[in-house]
């Protein structure tokens, strides 16, 4: 062995030091087997800080930074893409002012709620999807899908959602300037229902960019991680995820909480 030791240039203190550290136990064993199940339960979607928040709801407490170096040797990492926005300023809109002004913290739920349309492509093939957000949350209210981006997609959901709702409440609606948010039939039903409209500024997503970061988290966590054949599996999907995102998906603002938890907790 000596001679093994000085042929390789090795001391032999190193030597027997390495060999006595493999043979200790290894402390963070049962962590790093809690870490793999919590990022293969969530299929890859939660980086370090949501492992963290995700075993800490269970009882034990974790050190984010601990949990972050047992994931990179454990060659773990988000799936996730990141998010970018770009935007230009643009002028303020003649339907409807912008009363969120880009105040996307509410106290109570159903005080501000945001909505858009977002598009999917699948074997040659589209589907849109509008959903409508409670920015007190994050939690989807209602949403609907289509084939074609008719007024019927965005009138849907509406209705949905406004089922939600107790009389008059004294509820802002955002969404950006699309055409079917200027319709008098979509304008008329938020008036019947005491609800105030609110617009972006023309051509500026990040007046609206609760829903953006929504949507981007959708297809970063959702679509472009799956193969899908047709329409039909994406829109099964979809259900599976939103459900999933308002049910289990923590959320760091919400203390590590889901939109329904927060809101169940809130309520109690």
């Amino acid at each position: 062995m000596p001679d093994l030791l000085r042929l390789i240039g090795l001391a032999r203190s190193t030597f027997y030091y390495q060999v006595q550290s493999q043979q200790k136990p290894d402390k963070y064993a049962e962590l790093k087997e809690r870490i793999r199940q919590v990022y293969h339960k969530e299929k890859g979607r939660y980086g370090y800080r949501r492992v963290a928040l995700a075993i800490r709801k269970e009882g034990p407490l974790v050190n984010k930074k601990v949990v972050e170096k047992l994931m990179t040797g454990l060659g773990l990492k988000s799936l996730v893409r990141p998010k970018k926005y770009r935007s230009y300023r643009g002028t303020v809109g003649k339907i409807a002012m912008n009363l969120l002004e880009r105040n996307f913290v509410a106290q109570r739920p159903n005080q501000k709620w945001v909505s858009d349309v977002t598009e999917f492509k699948v074997a040659q093939q589209k589907l849109y999807l509008s959903p409508v957000m409670d920015l007190y949350n994050g939690e989807i209210i209602a949403y609907e899908t289509a084939s074609r981006p008719q007024y019927s997609l965005v009138g849907n959901m509406l209705d949905k959602a406004l089922k939600t709702l107790g009389e008059k409440p004294k509820l802002v609606l955002h969404t950006d300037q699309g055409w079917q948010y200027q319709q008098a039939q979509y304008r008329q039903k938020l008036r019947s229902c005491g609800v105030k409209q609110s617009m972006s500024r023309k051509g500026n997503c990040l007046d609206n960019a609760a829903m953006e970061s929504f949507f981007g988290t959708l297809k970063s966590e959702f679509f472009y991680l799956k193969r899908f054949e047709n329409v039909d599996e994406l829109k099964a999907g979809l259900d599976e995820y939103i459900h999933y995102y308002n049910h289990d998906r923590i959320k760091l603002r919400l203390n590590g909480l889901s939109p329904v938890e927060y809101r169940t907790q809130a309520a109690a």
